[in-house]
């Protein structure tokens, strides 16, 4: 190989880049020590720019297109060389493409959950995960500011950074909107739209656009969430009574198609919610009915001591208590009594008290 052969072989006169990665977003020209041609072919293809350093100095930007290299397309790096007009020796040169392109679905996800405070269940705490878009649009800056002397800047190593950006704004924009819990879901997107307005000036910043940032998925912990579907249960039901007896007509089902113990297990909370609405019922009645006081027991409602219905000795009838005759059959209730000495109403025998008059017998 003769001298002028190998000095052609050190000079570079095409530089393009082929982009066959999908999360590359700066390339640098593998120079290898090899000077540039002057009159050297530069192509830029679409979704690319192409960055010219000299001696860490970022000099000329150049935007898709087809250029032949010569000083006037290239003032500054004319100007930090000291070249005057018409210069056409090879010259050494760094040359970075940056990717233009938008990257997609880039992942975020807030790690520690974020404290708010709802109007509806007090201070609540929720977890949230969704993804973004990317794109360089200022090239200069984002090389200023990211790329330094790095051969190659990949989207993994600038995600911490921008995902500390998405996290702190969606937490302060979540907070000063003050949405209800309970209507989030039907506001992932003006969410959306309000944090992204927030985040696009630090993002432009480093030479960055957001096209697009959506909120996938807003988590509230597992006690919030049945404490939701308790309300929205009970929102439905509407009467708590007819929920009871619901509730206890279907143990009662299930337990007569479930053989052995198992039918006696439901048929007990069928009867347990029986009772739970019984009691509630009872409550009720006693809060809404005058407070009628006993005089037997002092302090204490009417409605504690009523006693229980009289059956018939001879026909069984249920009577009101201090009936003296079956209302079924005529004959006479209360067999085996007495009456008292000072009142003359009928006392049980065996009685030591008159339960009319409390006259001793």
């Amino acid at each position: 190989m003769g001298i002028m052969s190998f000095i052609k072989s050190q000079l570079i006169d095409v530089i393009e880049w082929l982009d066959n990665s999908n999360d590359l977003l700066v390339y640098r020209f593998p120079d290898q020590d090899h000077e540039i041609k002057m009159g050297a072919k530069l192509t830029v293809r679409p979704g690319q720019a192409a960055i010219f350093v000299n001696e860490g100095k970022l000099a000329d930007v150049f935007l898709p297109g087809l250029y032949t290299l010569t000083t006037q397309n290239m003032p500054v790096l004319t100007t930090l060389r000291s070249w005057k007009h018409g210069f056409n020796s090879p010259f050494k040169a760094e040359v970075y493409f940056v990717n233009t392109k938008q990257f997609i679905d880039q992942t975020w996800g807030t790690r520690s959950p974020i404290t708010l405070r709802d109007a509806e269940f007090g201070v609540v705490q929720l977890r949230a995960h969704g993804t973004y878009a990317i794109q360089i649009v200022e090239p200069r800056t984002f090389f200023e500011k990211i790329v330094g002397t790095n051969y190659a800047i990949t989207t993994d190593e600038i995600e911490g950074q921008l995902r500390s950006i998405v996290i702190r704004a969606f937490t302060v924009g979540i907070g000063k909107m003050k949405i209800p819990m309970l209507d989030l879901a039907a506001a992932y997107e003006e969410i959306g739209d309000q944090v992204r307005q927030k985040m696009e000036k630090e993002f432009l910043e480093y030479g960055l656009a957001l096209p697009k940032f959506i909120i996938e998925n807003i988590n509230v912990p597992p006690e919030l969430e049945k404490a939701i579907l308790a309300r929205g249960a009970m929102n439905t039901l509407g009467d708590l009574n007819q929920y009871t007896q619901y509730q206890a007509a279907q143990a009662m089902r299930e337990g007569a198609s479930v053989p052995g113990g198992a039918a006696g297990q439901a048929m007990g909370l069928g009867a347990g919610f029986a009772f739970g609405n019984m009691m509630m019922s009872n409550m009720a009645g006693a809060q809404a009915a005058p407070q009628q006081r006993s005089p037997f027991m002092p302090g204490a409602p009417a409605q504690a001591v009523q006693a229980a219905p009289v059956a018939c000795p001879a026909c069984k009838a249920p009577n009101a208590p201090g009936s003296k005759f079956c209302s079924g059959c005529g004959g006479k209730l209360g067999a085996g009594t007495h009456p008292c000495a000072k009142c003359q109403a009928e006392v049980p025998d065996g009685s030591k008290f008159c339960n009319s008059c409390g006259q001793p017998q």
